[in-house]
């Protein structure tokens, strides 16, 4: 049975009960010093403390996602890092004794990207996009190649799951968004289909797979539907993230899930024929009345995870479920 999920921030706000009201029981969370005014993950006390506040108001965290903690030198191979995969060791370890099973994970040292903002849609919502000619990367120096950081991923994939194993944990990994090859001169690896099989080859272990996110696939060219079904052969779609767009890497814009270039329908068969039983949530959604009006992006949930969209791709995704017999909790 699919575990029907919303990412709801720590801060108490209208998406936690607008997310019971849905009937949404399973939420995903960022727990990041920054959000919570507390200790990273990696602190027991810190993470349980935000369990036990998440069920109070009647939702289990089944899911992390994003970086907990500052992941630099991680993610550029720099001094230090050891003492860092040490703390993400450790916050494995306190998931797994909080009963939390799945983190999302990326490997973008500038996290997810969008240049373009307030993009008009129907009826005056309005979405975020990204042009890579707008970067500007001719005029850019490389300060990270692609080879540096597969092996710096390499270093930190081979270190973590074994304590992903003895917690619990299943590793999620989230593709490049956008995938672009390299920006702002740090490159990007996880760009294609390719490269995510690459990484799953790196360490066998069933702690160890992928967030499916759907429209950064499509960006990439990808058949999507087909993949789906590669993957989900090899049970190692962990975690699904629910959105559209129009357009490719190069120049694309996010849509509402029925208007962008996936056929979703399909999406939902596939899903339900590899007999994906993971977690599930909407991602990126138009901002509609009501949302405020973002002046710059931030990343993070800066921009497209507003309470209105949300409602609306939750309802959206109910829909679809229902009428390819899919049961979720």
């Amino acid at each position: 049975m699919i575990k029907l999920t919303m990412l709801i921030p720590p801060a108490v706000d209208r998406r936690w009960p607008l997310a019971s009201q849905m009937g949404i029981r399973h939420v995903i969370a960022k727990l990041a010093p920054e959000l919570t005014g507390k200790l990273p993950p990696w602190d027991y006390d810190s993470l349980r403390s935000e369990v036990d506040r998440y069920a109070e108001g009647g939702f289990r965290i089944a899911g992390m996602e994003g970086d907990q903690f500052d992941m630099t030198r991680i993610k550029l191979g720099q001094p230090g890092r050891d003492d860092d995969i040490e703390l993400y060791k450790r916050m494995l370890q306190n998931m797994g004794r909080c009963g939390i099973d799945l983190l999302c994970y990326n490997f973008m040292p500038l996290g997810w990207l969008r240049n373009r903002l307030n993009i008009a849609d129907r009826g005056g919502a309005t979405t975020t996009g990204y042009t890579h000619a707008d970067e500007g990367e001719l005029d850019t120096p490389v300060t990270l190649d692609a080879d540096s950081l597969w092996d710096n991923y390499n270093y930190f994939i081979q270190r973590v799951i074994p304590a992903a194993e003895d917690a619990g944990v299943r590793m999620a990994m989230h593709p490049d968004d956008p995938p672009a090859p390299m920006i702002r001169g740090i490159a990007r690896i996880f760009i294609n289909a390719d490269a995510s099989q690459r990484a799953l080859d790196l360490v066998d272990s069933p702690m160890h797979g992928l967030t499916f996110c759907q429209a950064t696939y499509k960006t990439m060219g990808e058949d999507v539907e087909a993949l789906v079904r590669r993957f989900g052969a090899q049970n190692k779609i962990f975690y699904v993230h629910i959105r559209d767009v129009k357009g490719i890497w190069t120049d694309f814009v996010e849509t509402f899930p029925e208007s962008g270039d996936t056929d979703m329908a399909a999406m939902f068969r596939a899903y339900r024929d590899i007999g994906f039983d993971g977690y599930l949530r909407p991602d990126h959604a138009p901002s509609m009345v009501g949302a405020p009006t973002p002046q710059s992006f931030e990343g993070g949930v800066s921009v497209g995870y507003e309470p209105e969209g949300m409602v609306y791709t939750i309802g959206y995704i109910k829909g679809l479920m229902q009428a390819t017999g899919m049961q979720w909790c």
